[in-house]
């Protein structure tokens, strides 16, 4: 059975986009921690995205490896190139990727089902998406990637109303100020 993750870039006090929109300060160019996020995702096999956040991270299907790009990007681009990618939107009319299906509604049993038969791990990605996925009790692993800012609101990690009782299952710091947190949903 795989497991479904949600992780995200978010500030200190808990938004993954400020209240303008903004999540730049999440964008560090620092090769050990992308390093890093390409082992966490190393077992994914499914991306599921909503509209937003697909069309941000479709650059990668079309990401042209220079060499003067560092490794860590050129071995990202292959690993979300090789992944299946599911889109749920309602006005997208077709992928800009291979591998990729669109769906027009989140259905939790269907990923209930996913999760079952998938050899692979699978990660929810964005925080509308995301919160359907908390809400229905769906998420297995949660990984922030908390960056040293405070911006006071916007967009947050977690979706208000859910209370989940998680378990720390890996801590770990970087240069740069930024710290991952992983956690397990208990019981």
């Amino acid at each position: 059975m795989a497991r479904l993750i949600y992780g995200m870039f978010t500030s200190l006090d808990g938004y993954t986009k400020d209240a303008r929109g903004d999540f730049g300060w999440g964008a560090h160019a620092d090769e050990e921690l992308h390093a890093y996020i390409n082992v966490l995702a190393s077992s994914v096999g499914t991306y599921l995205y909503g509209r937003r956040m697909y069309e941000t991270m479709v650059y990668w299907e079309t990401a042209d490896p220079t060499p003067d790009q560092p490794q860590v990007e050129r071995d990202w681009a292959q690993q979300w190139q090789a992944a299946e990618k599911t889109v749920y939107s309602r006005t997208l009319a077709a992928p800009r990727s291979a591998r990729t299906r669109i769906e027009r509604a989140f259905d939790p049993d269907a990923i209930r089902r996913l999760k079952a038969d998938a050899a692979h791990d699978i990660t929810v990605d964005g925080p509308e998406l995301a919160a359907q996925a908390i809400r229905a009790g769906l998420v297995d692993e949660f990984q922030l990637i908390v960056c040293p800012v405070v911006v006071g609101g916007g967009t947050r990690f977690f979706p208000d109303g859910v209370r989940l009782n998680l378990e720390l299952v890996e801590e770990r710091r970087f240069g740069n100020g930024v710290v991952v947190l992983r956690y397990t949903v208990r019981g």
